[in-house]
């Protein structure tokens, strides 16, 4: 036999034991579990709320745990799809983004308890704006465009209330962030936004925003929001690591009242698939999916 043919059997003889393997693991490193979020909030406040929980994940893991920020909400749907981070937290709408973008290859751990019955609501200083109605011919700001509690769901709120927002409104913003999105109500740049409930309440607890000169005028009905996902390559052992890790929090501990009290939890309960199957239909009612 020739060398090249020798060479040749050899090549075909790893490619057959490569496949058989099957996948690489979505966790490229070894002993390194890669992270990332959503830009919600400003890249200092995400950075004061991942660092416990990443030193609580390594510590319960036995792994280095390495947070990486992103720029915008798009990029953490790629980051996971793609296998560049092997955990993410996604709102609603970017997890329904992974998971049509991956043909099913995510899978979603955990949520919070409070994501369960999550709600956006609309603010303004304007005191002639009291319903939905009453913002038609008024510049509104959302947050990203990517956004469940900052875009979506508030969009599909002011469809069922007959108000188009392309249409109706005078002119639509995209603020980026929850919290850019209060900065514009209050400075007067336009006359009504659309935010997550909680990030709302925790300005006005802060003293960050005055409920006063800044009110809500409408309140969402609930529906399922944010969750932790990992991709459907990650071995199953590890995916119930996380899993058990998260649902460990308990605010009885300090460490845990600490960790949950930043993650504006009071715990963190099991998800799956079937709890964002609202949250697809809006956004391909809403053509934005």
């Amino acid at each position: 036999m020739t060398v090249n043919a020798l060479l040749s059997r050899r090549a075909c003889l790893l490619a057959t034991l490569a496949l058989a393997a099957g996948p690489a693991p979505a966790q490229a490193t070894p002993g390194v579990l890669r992270v990332t979020a959503i830009p919600d909030e400003s890249p200092t406040e995400l950075a004061r709320k991942a660092a416990p929980l990443m030193q609580y994940l390594s510590q319960q893991l036995g792994l280095k745990v390495e947070y990486t920020p992103v720029t915008d909400y798009a990029a953490s749907v790629e980051a996971l799809v793609n296998k560049k981070v092997d955990l993410a937290w996604f709102g609603g709408f970017t997890f329904v983004q992974a998971n049509v973008r991956s043909g099913g290859k995510v899978v979603p751990l955990v949520q919070r308890a409070e994501d369960a019955r999550f709600r956006s609501v609309f603010i303004t200083t304007d005191p002639a704006i009291k319903t939905l109605a009453d913002l038609k011919g008024k510049d509104v700001s959302f947050g990203s465009q990517s956004s469940t509690s900052g875009h979506l769901m508030p969009r599909s709120f002011l469809l069922q209330a007959g108000v188009e927002p392309e249409r109706d409104l005078r002119r639509v913003a995209y603020s980026g962030a929850h919290d850019a999105t209060i900065a514009a109500v209050a400075a007067g740049k336009v006359q009504a936004g659309a935010l997550n409930g909680s990030v709302w309440e925790k300005f006005v607890a802060e003293k960050k925003v005055d409920p006063a000169q800044v009110r809500v005028f409408y309140t969402t009905p609930p529906y399922y929001d944010y969750n932790w996902t990992v991709h459907a390559d990650m071995p199953v052992a590890l995916q119930a690591r996380i899993k058990a890790a998260f649902l460990a929090l308990k605010p009885e501990s300090p460490e845990g009242k600490a960790i949950l009290d930043l993650q504006r939890a009071s715990s963190f309960v099991p998800t799956q698939v079937g709890n964002y199957k609202g949250i697809e239909a809006a956004a391909r009612s809403a053509g934005l999916l």
